[in-house]
């Protein structure tokens, strides 16, 4: 009886604890509590603006028990694995690929109204769908997906919160097939990693065009077999008196390659025949005197010139544009053509007449920079419009004149998306010739009315170019990049309607946080009302 006394009041305390903690939440042992619920973000809070948004219903949680449903293609299974790449090391969760069940994120591929590269999302409690006629479609919609979880999805670390994905229906297709920025690895050399970086932030946006400017005064960056002191000797310095460098024609392979897996095509440009003396100084025959010129570091322009009468110019051109097509899957390939100072306009003319057909003659199609307007421009050829607002009305005039004869034209003014012009006259990197470009004036204007009287049908696209003459780091790139690239991105995807500077940068602050997670430092512009810590 005594020892029943002392048992049985302590098997009571035990039970009733136990039941206490019933109460308060049972919990298996070993078992992580449940994350708790987030805030989802709303389904317009995306950069670029999707075409429409119909909010509604409950939103879907990413769970431990959620999959990646894909199609049996192999492509949409690489678009599924790069999305379970980007959400396992921040959720912690498996997110296998499986082509059965249901529920979970589905990517699906159905013939529709969706175009080459637009998608639609449907969320609801009981999963994500992600539906297009493309892989690219796809994966333009998981970048989407992305920004509609938290920022913190972005880390590389376990993160213990909630994943919600609002409810409702997203549909959206792209304004302009060409949304491009550019890259000048010819000032400074960046790494093939350096570019891939890059590449990965462009495809955030849904940037679809990488321009890489392969060639300048100051470098040349891509190995010709036929002509290799142009990467050997060309290659080998760059603004200041660096080491400069140059690429393989494997690494190219390899930034082409990458960029194909993030929908990405990359545009080449070889300048010509103005900004060449990097090619001249490796080349003494290429020079109308025979004389090579000293490899030059400076930024001046405007200087150099390819012999435009000597036969040996059309077979190095011949060369290089063989080599390079064969190395480019893409459709495009960019001979330069600007701040031909050099050259006479009697000279320049002739020089584009030959060359055009050379890079027909290897199946792609030519881009200029806009000056292209005052030769013939080729059949299908593009011209790249980088003028000011301010630029004259004769220089503007001819462009417009060529756009209504049928080149396409791609918008690049200079005093709105060069990303390397200056925010302020305080900004530690940049240029300022043309102006100084703080975020709303590099966001808030619209391609299709920019060059009054240019036929809607002949603006193919955006893009921005970032020159390199003060950049030399991954750092430099984004510090300028960001926060006007998604904007210039906006511009070439989002229907003109939903421009609107007043929502537009509220929609850009919430990528602050997003920047913070995957490292990418950024001018903290004050016209932007960027979150607090």
């Amino acid at each position: 009886m005594r020892r029943n006394r002392r048992t049985t009041p302590r098997t009571a305390r035990v039970l009733g604890s136990l039941l206490l903690v019933a109460a308060a939440g049972a919990f298996t042992i070993g078992a992580a509590p449940a994350p708790p619920r987030t805030t989802a973000v709303p389904l317009d809070r995306v950069v670029p603006a999707p075409a429409s948004v119909t909010p509604g219903g409950a939103s879907y949680r990413i769970t431990r028990a959620t999959a990646v449903r894909v199609d049996g293609s192999a492509e949409v299974r690489r678009v599924g694995a790069y999305l379970a790449g980007i959400l396992r090391p921040s959720t912690g969760y498996p997110l296998p690929l499986t082509d059965r069940g249901s529920g979970g994120i589905r990517l699906h591929l159905e013939k529709g109204d969706h175009g080459a590269e637009g998608y639609r999302l449907r969320s609801a409690p009981s999963g994500v769908t992600l539906t297009a006629s493309t892989p690219a479609g796809l994966f333009h919609g998981v970048q989407t997906l992305r920004q509609l979880l938290p920022a913190a999805v972005e880390k590389k670390t376990v993160q213990h919160q909630g994943w919600e994905i609002a409810g409702g229906t997203i549909e959206d297709h792209p304004r302009y097939a060409y949304r491009g920025a550019m890259l000048d690895v010819s000032r400074h050399f960046f790494t093939v990693a350096q570019v891939e970086r890059y590449i990965d932030q462009l495809a955030l946006y849904k940037v679809n065009e990488l321009h890489l400017h392969l060639s300048d005064d100051q470098g040349w960056r891509i190995a010709i077999t036929s002509w290799p002191r142009l990467a050997d000797y060309g290659g080998a310095t760059e603004v200041g008196g660096g080491k400069g460098g140059s690429y393989t024609q494997a690494d190219y392979r390899r930034i082409v390659s990458y960029a194909a897996s993030r929908y990405v095509e990359v545009v080449p440009e070889i300048d010509m025949p103005g900004h060449t003396n990097a090619a001249l100084a490796s080349y003494a025959r290429l020079n109308c005197d025979g004389v090579a010129p000293p490899r030059y570091t400076g930024t001046e322009v405007g200087f150099s010139s390819l012999c435009v009468s000597k036969d040996v110019t059309y077979t190095f051109v011949n060369d290089v544009v063989r080599e390079l097509a064969a190395l480019t899957p893409g459709r495009y390939l960019h001979i330069g053509g600007d701040e031909a100072h050099s050259t006479s306009h009697a000279d320049y003319v002739a020089f584009m007449d030959r060359v055009q057909p050379i890079v027909a003659r290897y199946g792609k199609t030519v881009i200029g920079w806009h000056q292209l307007t005052g030769a013939h421009p080729a059949e299908g050829a593009l011209a790249q419009y980088w003028g000011l607002d301010g630029t004259g009305a004769a220089e503007k005039d001819q462009v417009v004149r060529a756009a209504r004869a049928g080149t396409g034209l791609i918008l690049s003014p200079a005093d709105r998306v060069y990303l390397d012009m200056k925010y302020t006259k305080d900004t530690r990197l940049g240029l300022t010739w043309a102006g100084l470009v703080e975020v709303r004036r590099s966001y808030d204007w619209d391609p299709g009315a920019y060059l009054p009287g240019a036929p809607a049908s002949a603006i193919k696209g955006v893009e921005a170019p970032l020159w390199s003459e003060t950049l030399k780091t991954s750092a430099d790139i984004e510090y300028m990049a960001f926060p006007r690239l998604p904007g210039a991105a906006e511009l070439g995807w989002s229907p003109a309607a939903t421009h609107d500077w007043n929502r537009y940068k509220v929609r850009l602050a919430a990528q602050g946080p997003r920047w913070d997670a995957l490292g990418i430092g950024y001018y903290r512009s004050p016209q932007v009302p960027w979150p607090h810590g």
